[in-house]
């Protein structure tokens, strides 16, 4: 059995005791950014899923959005019912997920208080997410990263 880095690992024991079908993969070079890991995979930039870290009323949250699409922080705050959402700062990111910022996968359960999914990530069969570390990613139905996150859907994107 292949051994993962730990933070992998974690990200892998998810997906096993849920027994989602999912691929992790790795790749030298990195994929730390949405076109970094398009281009590695040789998918769309839509298909990547963007994991990110906002405070919401003092509170984290996951917000989870497409590549090619900015997180509106007005949009997440009311989505997470909150009064207002500011980007996370690094160390907030790590304190919330257990992941380094550009690793962030949106599994396991984090200290976040609510996941919240763009419903654009639900018209593809398979998006690729952050599984740990900036040289890992993990593919899998986006419905299945709902149902392991238990997100709200919601529209997050600017514009």
């Amino acid at each position: 059995m292949e051994e993962w880095p730990e933070p992998v690992e974690r990200v892998a024991v998810v997906l096993r005791e849920a027994g989602v079908d999912a691929r992790l993969e790795e790749f030298s070079d990195g994929t730390a950014t949405a076109a970094a890991a398009a281009a590695a995979l040789g998918c769309e930039v839509d298909q990547i899923v963007k994991s990110l870290v906002f405070i919401c009323d003092g509170r984290p949250v996951l917000a989870l959005v497409p590549g090619d699409r900015r997180a509106d922080p007005d949009k997440v705050a009311a989505a997470a019912s909150a009064r207002y959402a500011r980007v996370a700062s690094l160390d907030e990111v790590r304190a919330a997920t257990g992941f380094d910022p550009g690793a962030v996968a949106p599994f396991p359960a984090s200290d976040a208080t609510r996941v919240v999914v763009d419903r654009e990530l639900l018209r593809h069969p398979t998006v690729w997410a952050g599984a740990g570390s900036v040289h890992h990613v993990v593919g899998l139905s986006p419905l299945d990263i709902v149902r392991l996150t238990r997100a709200e859907l919601a529209d997050l994107g600017e514009g």
